[in-house]
C-alpha cells in the first residue's frame, strides 16, 4: 500500500466490512467504505499537490454513467515526503445495485479507479 493509500485508508477509518476497497490507477486513488451494498464513506486522491485540484464520484451501472457527487474541492495534504490532494465523501450509508461501479473522477489526472459495490 502506497503512503497516500495507507494515509487514506486511516482517513476514511470505518467497521471492516466486505464491501471495503482501496483501488488506484496512474496518479488517481478511490477508497470506500461500507457493508455489502451500503456506502458509508469514499474518498479519493491525487499524487501531487496542484492549484483548482477538484474530485467527483459516478456510478456505472450496466453500461450507464451517473454522477452521484458535484465537483468538490481537493485539500493538499503532505506526509513527510508523500504530497497529495485528498477529497472525501460522507455518503451516510448509501445504498447501490448489486454490481455497481463507484468511480473517482480528478481534474487534473489521468485515471478513473473504480470499486464494484457487490453482496
Amino acid at each position: 500500500m502506497t503512503a497516500a493509500a495507507a494515509f487514506l485508508f486511516l482517513a476514511c477509518a470505518a467497521v471492516p466490512a466486505n464491501a471495503d476497497a482501496t483501488v488506484t490507477e496512474g496518479k488517481v486513488g478511490l477508497s470506500v467504505k461500507g457493508k455489502g451494498l451500503s456506502v458509508k464513506r469514499a474518498g479519493g486522491w491525487m499524487d501531487g499537490h496542484g492549484t483548482g485540484v477538484r474530485g467527483r464520484l459516478y456510478t456505472v451501472y450496466r453500461g450507464e454513467r451517473t454522477d452521484i457527487t458535484r465537483w468538490k474541492d481537493a485539500t493538499p495534504v503532505t506526509a513527510g515526503r508523500t504530497k497529495l490532494s485528498s477529497v472525501d465523501w460522507n455518503l451516510k450509508g448509501r445504498s447501490f445495485r448489486d454490481g455497481t461501479w463507484l468511480c473517482i473522477q480528478v481534474n487534473r489526472a489521468d485515471g478513473t479507479p473504480c470499486a464494484k459495490i457487490h453482496r
